[in-house]
């Protein structure tokens, strides 16, 4: 196993990046909408900006935004259902500190010129506070509704992420199946610390050595822990082979928090349920091997949500602050 005590800092982008993100640390954000609703259901969105502004001032590290145009009914999962850059434009006004993040933008199904714009705007509106997560999409019904291919999603992210680094420069020229730009023109607002930072996730139809020379940081989904040592493991030792400096990994964790401290744990759609005591030994064995941040989803969650915010914020973040 690669030699976690060896690792370099992370590179320095923004405020956002380099505070959620911090070698041999976890720190432990939230997937919005932050309510409980079943499979199939639309969230209510019911005072939803209050409980973001409640999740800043708890502690929590960043709140996550999902990119999901169309409700597809066999997913089961509409999001919350908002446009993820105008709802960041809203949460930035409402907030002062706690990191914003997508998770992730379909950038098959946009012109990275827009998102580029979109997220730069994002990030100098917030004062740094952009993460975003981008992917290659895996909702087939989307694609024909854009008159797009889902075959070829994968050439086409790849060709979106180059496009949105290269308007990070000063009239940048660069060519490919998404535009030419000549050098001629130039797009503003910059992002605050010059480049978005770019988080990919899974594997977005690309090779594993392109994902960790290309991204800052990589989101991935919850395994077992010796599975997800070994991917880890992995990810890290590809940019080292590279001569890079070393990138922050973050995975999502469905959770429903039981107020029962002899409750055993049991599965539950890409995460558990558990009482607190066995989430946060879990939470420990990521930080062990190498995860740096848990999106935490509680669309599952049986409790009251505020009454688990506040536990989660009282008795488990403590144990993860530096």
């Amino acid at each position: 196993m690669l030699d976690k005590t060896k690792l370099n800092d992370f590179p320095v982008i923004n405020r956002a990046y380099n505070s959620v993100f911090q070698p041999r640390k976890l720190s432990i954000g939230l997937v919005l909408p932050i309510e409980a609703y079943a499979v199939g259901a639309e969230p209510t969105m019911d005072a939803h900006l209050e409980t973001a502004k409640l999740a800043e001032e708890l502690g929590f590290s960043a709140l996550w935004l999902r990119d999901v145009p169309f409700n597809v009914p066999s997913f089961g999962d509409a999001g919350q259902m908002f446009d993820p850059f105008v709802y960041l434009g809203t949460l930035a006004a409402v907030t002062t500190e706690i990191a914003l993040g997508t998770a992730s933008i379909i950038l098959p199904l946009r012109h990275p010129a827009h998102v580029a714009k979109a997220a730069a705007t994002a990030d100098v509106l917030s004062g740094g506070r952009l993460l975003l997560g981008v992917a290659s999409g895996d909702r087939p019904e989307e694609y024909p509704a854009l008159d797009m291919s889902f075959a070829d999603r994968g050439e086409r992210f790849r060709d979106s992420f180059d496009y949105i680094r290269a308007v990070a420069e000063s009239y940048p020229r660069h060519e490919s199946g998404q535009g030419i730009l000549s050098g001629g023109i130039d797009m503003l607002p910059k992002p605050v610390g010059g480049q978005i930072p770019m988080l990919i996730t899974g594997g977005s139809q690309q090779s594993p050595e392109w994902i960790a020379g290309s991204g800052d940081g990589w989101m991935t989904y919850p395994r077992d822990i010796a599975s997800q040592a070994r991917i880890v493991d992995e990810y890290q030792r590809r940019i080292a082979d590279g001569g890079g400096p070393a990138k922050p990994v973050m995975q999502s964790l469905y959770v429903d928090v039981l107020d029962d401290a002899d409750a055993q744990p049991r599965p539950i759609h890409l995460g558990f349920q558990s009482n607190l005591s066995f989430l946060e030994q879990y939470l420990f064995q990521l930080q062990d091997i190498g995860i740096n941040h848990v999106a935490l989803n509680l669309r599952f969650n049986q409790a009251n949500i505020e009454k688990t915010l506040r536990r989660l914020a009282g008795e488990l973040l403590p144990a993860f602050r530096s």
